[in-house]
């Protein structure tokens, strides 16, 4: 199964949308190749990249060129292409070397893994429009959900989605708009999701049983870096069969203690 955690937006969609309310259009279009360049397989060409976010080829040169000189992009005078440059490396060691976040959760992440013999992910809540994996932990069963540090994925979708919209101050109509554009394998309909929404903020935790991906369970947990801001979550994403097998309340229980923790000290908590 390809890249099943996360269903990404157009390039070209993103790129609209973001120069639209953009007061740095420059900034988005920079943006927008950086991702597209790093979702890529194989580097790009000048017309490739363009077509793909719907640039005019001379607005597009101008981008990468900047790019190439800040050493974000790599440019091979040969194949006249392009591909993300190690200066992008540099950005993220120091994001992540700041966030505590990744250094506290990634011990929980390998434990919780080994018991339940499923992935285990930490991801960064950006508002109500996405998510981005930023620590990970995979099982050493044959079946492994692809669940790769960077990768972005709607905010509201499966156990997270739920735990976001519980737990963010956001209205019914936002959350709607944003619900609209999911896509599951086997969705609720929006009034069955508030109330699984609901259930999530009286326990503390979600659960998502098949609905985002047939045969795949998923359980998320909130975590604060600030209280009354959502920050993080720590995300089981395993078959079915394999999280029954560890125990599904046992699963939820787990993980919600490992939240509450992770957040009493992200947030400088006393036990």
């Amino acid at each position: 199964m390809s890249d099943p955690l996360h269903y990404v937006p157009r390039p070209d969609q993103e790129l609209a949308k973001a120069v639209e309310v953009s007061k740095a259009p420059a900034i988005s279009r920079a943006a927008a190749v950086l991702r597209l360049l790093g979702k890529s397989e194989q580097p790009l060409g000048l017309q490739a990249i363009a077509r793909e976010l719907g640039l005019v080829p001379s607005t597009c040169l101008y981008v990468l060129r900047a790019l190439v000189a800040e050493e974000f992009v790599a440019f091979d005078p040969d194949t006249k292409r392009y591909a993300l440059q190690a200066g992008v490396l540099t950005l993220a060691r120091h994001w992540l070397r700041r966030d505590r976040f990744n250094e506290l959760a990634q011990p929980i992440l390998n434990r919780i893994s080994r018991q339940v013999d499923a992935t285990v992910i930490g991801v960064h809540i950006v508002g109500i429009d996405h998510m981005i994996i930023v620590a990970t932990s995979q099982a050493g069963n044959n079946f492994q959900l692809s669940a790769q540090v960077g990768s972005r994925f709607p905010a509201l979708i499966s156990a997270t989605g739920r735990c976001i919209a519980a737990f963010g101050d956001h209205s019914e109509a936002e959350l709607e708009a944003k619900f609209r554009t999911l896509r599951w394998d086997d969705g609720p309909s929006f009034e069955t999701w508030l109330t699984q929404v609901r259930e999530t903020r009286a326990q503390g935790f979600a659960v998502d049983e098949g609905a985002y991906i047939t045969g795949v369970t998923v359980v998320a947990a909130p975590v604060w870096k600030v209280r009354g801001r959502l920050s993080h979550a720590l995300v089981v994403a395993g078959l079915t069969s394999a999280v029954r097998r560890a125990g599904l309340e046992a699963v939820q229980q787990e993980l919600l203690r490992s939240a509450t923790w992770l957040s009493r000290q992200l947030c400088g908590e006393q036990e």
